[in-house]
């Protein structure tokens, strides 16, 4: 077997499971307290509360899907941390990315289901570039979908 690589950020962890659960409990405890407390004004607990509800919706839309990526060229390890799977890197139908979300999420989709669905997305490693350029690890996942799709063929 070949040696793994690890395509996904160091940073999952923390923008899947910490970033979440202090942005819900905390903020949201400060806005509980400041509604059931003498406290501000209405309006600033209104603002409080909008604030909260749009940031828990961002952060359950970019930040709890996001999945450990890993590869060894021709499979791919996926992790939620608390399942792992393997996907053949054949079952890979396309990639896109999200250049402009600051985590520069990347979306891999597949021709079949897997245990955690049709797409997964991660979190490349960061790098130092212009927002609207690839990210260099979705040509090397292409490039391993077509190399793999090429090896079936024959």
């Amino acid at each position: 077997m070949s040696e793994t690589v690890t395509l996904s950020s160091r940073m999952t962890f923390f923008y899947k499971v910490v970033l979440p659960a202090v942005w819900i409990s905390g903020l949201g405890t400060g806005t509980l307290l400041m509604w059931v407390s003498g406290g501000p004004p209405v309006a600033a607990k209104w603002w409080f509360l909008v604030v909260w509800c749009l940031g828990t919706a961002v952060t359950l839309w970019t930040c709890v899907p996001l999945k450990r990526l890993r590869t060894d060229g021709g499979n791919l390890y996926i992790s939620n941390y608390l399942d792992k799977i393997v996907v053949p890197a054949g079952l890979i139908d396309r990639v896109t990315e999200n250049r402009w979300i600051n985590i520069h999420p990347v979306t891999i989709y597949f021709r079949e289901d897997t245990e955690f669905g049709r797409k997964i997305v991660f979190m490349p490693k960061a790098r130092f570039a212009f927002c609207w350029t690839s990210h260099p690890v979705v040509g090397e996942i292409e490039t391993m979908a077509r190399s793999a799709a090429a090896g079936g063929a024959s």
